[in-house]
């Protein structure tokens, strides 16, 4: 071989040795990414059926997303309690979600508002329907105060809510005032929050959340459906990525849900897909009385009704003005028909 042909060849050489270099890392990448993300898969798979808790007639199995409601259940079985079966749910959150506007409505119902329970036949509390009849009561009496379907819930308790938090090395919200609040396991002014936009750690979100000493349910419900919103930005950012096994342990430990996997991965594979999805924020208008002495939050009656076109239109796709003015457009041609039917009769 002359020595042109051989600089030729161990230039060829070279260069496939370079390029190994550079293909094998980014194969082995490939490889740990694929085999992280069958981890994740199955890991996923094991929490959900591990979580997986059926209320009674539920939906079909289906990895169609369609427009449809979620109740979160919020829920107090702290060790330090130790209420058992007489836990009451402290925070409800239900998030309506339309495929086509790609947006998502997500109510507060404040614990202390007077409704009926179908479950005990009375007024009271909303919070005493999962001390009576857990998820399956919170879920019936929620579906009579705003007459629509809830199609799922998802229940957790305090030590997720913090797990999941801290797995996600915190969430950013603004902190309207300086606050002391009791932690998760009772001790007054443990928990010292400075007024201001910052990071919160698991306890202190938690905190966070349930204060109302200085305000009221409402400011609550705010500070509640705050917190869901900076979480779900911090579990969609690709930073998270790395986290989502032992934030799913974290979960499964401390969660049930209607949901199946697919229903879930559903849910994901969207959120992946549309990330500009708007999220609104609602609370349900009304004020403090005292029944028999005892505290409840009474629903104002006539923002209710707007609150329930509002969530009915947004699952059926339909604008909730238009909805509104259909819905008294019927009552007047109604009260047209009951006039001269009963002017007919007269007659």
């Amino acid at each position: 071989m002359n020595r042109k042909a051989y600089i030729v060849t161990k230039k060829k050489k070279n260069k496939k040795k370079r390029l190994l270099w550079v293909v094998t890392p980014m194969l082995v990448l490939l490889f740990a990414v694929g085999g992280y993300a069958a981890s994740l898969y199955f890991k996923a798979q094991d929490v959900a059926n591990q979580s997986y808790e059926a209320l009674g007639d539920e939906l079909a199995e289906t990895t169609e997303l369609t427009n449809t409601s979620i109740l979160f259940i919020g829920v107090d079985d702290s060790e330090s309690r130790n209420y058992q079966d007489a836990t009451r749910s402290d925070a409800l959150i239900l998030a309506t979600f339309n495929k086509e506007d790609k947006s998502v409505k997500l109510l507060s119902i404040p614990r202390d508002s007077y409704v009926y329970i179908p479950e005990n036949e009375e007024y009271t509390k909303i919070n005493h329907a999962y001390a009576t009849g857990g998820a399956a009561s919170t879920v019936e009496t929620v579906e009579n105060l705003l007459d629509i379907p809830v199609d799922y819930y998802v229940r957790m308790n305090f030590y997720a809510f913090i797990d999941v938090i801290n797995e996600l090395d915190g969430i950013e919200v603004d902190v309207p005032y300086e606050m002391y609040e009791k932690d998760s396991n009772d001790q007054h002014n443990a928990i010292h929050l400075e007024e201001g936009l910052q990071t919160l750690n698991g306890e202190e979100a938690l905190a966070f959340a349930r204060t109302r000493k200085s305000d009221n349910d409402i400011e609550r419900g705010k500070r509640q459906q705050q917190v869901i919103e900076a979480v779900i930005e911090k579990v969609t950012s690709a930073s998270s990525f790395s986290k989502y096994t032992s934030i799913m342990e974290a979960i499964g430990n401390n969660m049930k849900t209607n949901l199946t996997f697919s229903h879930m991965k559903s849910f994901v594979a969207f959120a992946v897909k549309n990330p500009e999805m708007s999220i609104e924020s609602i609370q349900l208008q009304g004020e403090d009385s005292t029944i028999d002495g005892i505290y409840y939050y009474s629903l104002d009656e006539e923002a209710l009704e707007e609150t329930k076109a509002s969530l009915k239109a947004h699952l059926e796709g339909l604008d909730a003005t238009s909805s509104t003015v259909a819905t008294e457009n019927n009552g007047n041609e109604l009260s047209s028909e009951s006039s001269s039917t009963t002017e007919e009769e007269e007659l």
